[in-house]
C-alpha cells in the first residue's frame, strides 16, 4: 500500500494567508528549513490506480496539481478522476471544505460517521455533490469496512475507524457559551486504521486528537506508522506567539511537547514509524533550524512534509 501525504499543515495552511507570525514571514521568504504547507490531507491506494483521500482540504486543487497520482491518466476519458473515494475523520472546515471543489459531476463515494454525515446534510451547500454520483455511507466504529467507489467496486483500501477524544467543529459550537470547551469523545473526531491487500503492519491517520487514553496506547502499540496531530509543540503556544486566545486544548489538540504531551504519551509503544501532521503556523518544529525541531527528531518522531510517500 502507498500512503502520500498531499497536506500536512493545520487549518489556514503554511504560511496562513493573513498570518505575519515570523515563521509565516520566513516561510515567504524562502528561508532554508522553513518549508510551505497545505491543508490536512493523505492518500492511500493499493496499486496506484485507484486513490482513497483522507479528509478534503480546501487547497484539494493545488494538492491535485501537486500529485499526478491524483491527475486523470493521459487515457482516461475527458472526464476522469483516479479519486474513488474521500473518507473524513472529522467535520472541521480544513477536512470538509475540499468536496465543494470535487462538485464537477464526478462519480467518487464520501464515508463518514453518523455526526458528520448529518453535518453535511445539515449544511444545503454541500448538495452540490449530487447523491445519485457521490453516495454518502457510514463509517461504523471498530468495524474493518471495504471502501468502495461509487458503483460498489472494491479500491482495495480497508478502514477501521474509532472514536478518539477531540471537539466538534469550530462552527458547530454555540456562541452563547464562550467558556464551553465542546469537547467531545462520541465519534466528532476519529482516527482510522488503513490497510489493504498486501500491506504490512497497521497504519493509524489520527490528525486530531485532544488526549491519549489507554485505550488509544493498547490500540496503536505493535503499529507500523502513526500519523499522529502535531498542530501545536506546546499548548499555550498561540497565545505566547500573540496571535489567538486558545489552547491546544480548547481547540481539541494534544500539545506535542510535556509530560502530558503525545511524545511523552506514546514514548513507552512499540511503532515503527512515528509522523507529525496537520501543523500549525505557529509550532516551531516547521523550522528544521529549530531545537524543538531537533528535539523531535531525537525523540524518534519525523515532521510531515507536503509530498511525502511511504509503502507498507
Amino acid at each position: 500500500m502507498r500512503l502520500k501525504i498531499i497536506g500536512s499543515a493545520a487549518g489556514g495552511g503554511f504560511p496562513q494567508w493573513n498570518c505575519n507570525y515570523r515563521l509565516s514571514r520566513a516561510a515567504r521568504t524562502g528561508m532554508a528549513g522553513v518549508h510551505s504547507r497545505t491543508q490536512s490531507s493523505i492518500a492511500a491506494s493499493v496499486d496506484g490506480a485507484a486513490w482513497v483521500l483522507f479528509n478534503t482540504s480546501p487547497d484539494i486543487r493545488q494538492q491535485i496539481a501537486q500529485t499526478p497520482e491524483l491527475q486523470p491518466a493521459q487515457d482516461a476519458p475527458l472526464r476522469s478522476t483516479p479519486i474513488r473515494a474521500v473518507v473524513l475523520t472529522n467535520a472541521d472546515v480544513d477536512h470538509v471544505a475540499g468536496l465543494l471543489s470535487l462538485r464537477e459531476r464526478q462519480p467518487f463515494a464520501i464515508y463518514a460517521t453518523t455526526q458528520v454525515l448529518a453535518t453535511l446534510e445539515a449544511n444545503s451547500i454541500f448538495n452540490v455533490l449530487d447523491p445519485a454520483l457521490v453516495p454518502r455511507r457510514i463509517l461504523p466504529p471498530a468495524e474493518e469496512l471495504a471502501i468502495c467507489d461509487a458503483d460498489g467496486h472494491d479500491t482495495g483500501v480497508t478502514v477501521e475507524s474509532f472514536p478518539v477524544p477531540g471537539k466538534i467543529a469550530l462552527y458547530l459550537e454555540e456562541r452563547s457559551r464562550p467558556d464551553a470547551n465542546f469537547s467531545s469523545d462520541a465519534g466528532d473526531t476519529i482516527g482510522v486504521r488503513i490497510g489493504g491487500a498486501g500491506s504490512h503492519g497497521s497504519v493509524f491517520y489520527i490528525p486530531g486528537c485532544a488526549r491519549i487514553d489507554a485505550a488509544l496506547r493498547t490500540r496503536l502499540a505493535d503499529a507500523a506508522c502513526v500519523l499522529f496531530d502535531g498542530t501545536v509543540y506546546t499548548d499555550d503556544e498561540m497565545i505566547a506567539a500573540g496571535v489567538g486566545q486558545k489552547t491546544g486544548a480548547r481547540m481539541g489538540h494534544l500539545a506535542i511537547s510535556g509530560d502530558d504531551g503525545s511524545i511523552a504519551g506514546l514514548a513507552a509503544l512499540r511503532i515503527g514509524r512515528r509522523v507529525f501532521v496537520h501543523i500549525n503556523n505557529t509550532n516551531p518544529v516547521l523550522d528544521e533550524n529549530s531545537a524543538e525541531h531537533a528535539s523531535v527528531k531525537a525523540a524518534g518522531w519525523e515532521v510531515a512534509r507536503d509530498g511525502m510517500e511511504m509503502e507498507f
